[in-house]
């Protein structure tokens, strides 16, 4: 009997997107300079991981949870902790291992409330890590020797002997540490998708009856899903602990679960690459867009709702779906659509902001006057052609939206069936 041997050949493409994304890692704080900018840079190695693991029960697992804050901020919590043990001396671990302290932590509040919550699937999962997400947010305050109270824990990450000149004080130190780890958990979170659990995760998303009919038990697939998310998200809730050095009640709270699935959701959970990008929105969200606008959570849910109904699968699937009509070469026909639904976009946008602006002027900064600058144009929030003219423009431009979108159904059906004939004439006999 011959002996014959077949070697898997190299994916060359995913060779050279993850060398430059480690790339992109590694020279990005070259290129923004700046404090504010290794800062943002930071928390966006932070949130990919957060919304990766979060993504691990929403995207692949189907499995919609309210609390997934409570393993990020609990891995804080148990991260801090671990912090001031090492200053005191009483662990003797580098600081460098504190996440993985985090991500120990996450898992293992992942075990204790997973078993209850993966009992079931659906709307009841959803309302059980609801209901945990607050009882654990309402332990937040009770327990002040844990937590802290409304003060928080603190610590100081410069502590212990400096390792070949780093004392992760200057934050670029911790910039890099941050996306050695981001590497790293974003590579295994890839490499858990092409595992059998990974599959067997997304054939219980997608029919869990058959799954249960082969043989396999759904609640246990669910669990350990959920268990390594927990594990990547108190990771993620440990490398904040070190770059904020203070964990206060928020890390636990809705708002913080709400935002994880808002923005996994916006970057696109049915793609692995979605919630990257949907961590990236959050970070300038949060950190940029709320400098510019008191308004900025309403803007959010604008765009939130605009997505829900004209973009379902999120920013990802607008990528991908422009990347195949660009692969046979029928993406120069779409521009000047595009341009058209751009344009009359950003007039929706205008007029709406200009209202939004003058309602919130009204609410929160009356005793400065009715009048304000909204880019450069002067309003008045007690005037009526004022808000004649932004309602006017709003109206017009979403008509023109309209006769623009619907021009570009139309020519979009045409391009995909052209798509269509084509894969079929290449693959004829």
């Amino acid at each position: 009997m011959k002996n014959t041997h077949q070697f898997k050949p190299i994916n060359v493409g995913r060779w050279v997107v993850w060398s430059l994304f480690g790339l992109l890692l590694a020279v990005v704080p070259f290129v923004f300079t700046s404090s504010l900018s290794i800062t943002i840079l930071s928390q966006m190695g932070i949130a990919i991981i957060a919304c990766l693991s979060y993504n691990i029960l929403l995207g692949q697992g189907g499995m919609l949870s309210f609390g997934h804050a409570v393993y990020t901020g609990l891995g804080s919590f148990l991260a801090m902790h671990a912090l001031n043990s090492i200053t005191a001396g009483s662990m003797p671990i580098p600081v460098s291992a504190v996440p993985l302290v985090g991500g120990l932590a996450g898992m293992g509040f992942a075990v204790l409330f997973g078993w209850v919550t993966t009992k079931k699937s659906g709307t009841t999962f959803a309302m059980i890590t609801l209901g945990l997400g607050e009882l654990v947010f309402a332990m937040s305050l009770m327990i002040p020797e844990f937590f802290g109270g409304e003060g928080g824990v603190s610590g100081n990450r410069v502590t212990g002997k400096a390792f070949m000149g780093i004392t992760y004080g200057p934050p670029i130190q911790v910039y890099y540490l941050i996306a050695i780890y981001t590497f790293v958990a974003v590579a295994a979170m890839f490499a858990f998708t092409r595992t059998p659990l990974g599959r067997m995760l997304n054939a219980v998303r997608d029919n869990p009856e058959r799954v249960e009919f082969v043989g396999y038990n759904t609640q246990r697939i669910r669990y350990m899903a959920f268990i390594i998310a927990g594990f990547f998200a108190g990771i993620s809730g440990g490398l904040g602990a070190l770059n904020f050095e203070i964990v206060t009640a928020e890390v636990v709270g809705a708002a913080r679960s709400g935002a994880y699935l808002l923005f996994t959701f916006l970057g696109g959970a049915t793609f692995f690459f979605g919630p990257i990008i949907g961590a990236i929105l959050m970070v300038l969200a949060f950190v940029l867009f709320s400098e510019f606008t008191k308004a900025w959570l309403l803007y959010l849910g604008l765009v939130f709702v605009f997505m829900v109904i004209y973009a379902p699968g999120g920013v990802a699937s607008l990528i991908m779906m422009n990347l195949r009509v660009a692969a046979y070469g029928h993406l120069r026909k779409l521009w000047v659509s595009y341009l058209a639904l751009s344009v009359t976009a950003l007039v929706v946008l205008v007029g709406a902001a200009g209202m939004i602006e003058m309602v919130y002027h009204l609410q929160l900064k009356e005793t400065l006057g009715s009048e304000l600058s909204f880019l450069g144009i002067a309003l008045d929030s007690k005037s009526f052609n004022s808000w004649f003219g932004s309602l006017f423009v709003m109206l017009t431009g979403l008509g023109l939206f309209e006769l623009c979108r619907r021009q570009f159904a139309v020519q979009w059906s045409q391009i995909q069936e052209s798509i269509e004939k084509e894969i079929k004439r290449s693959e004829a006999p």
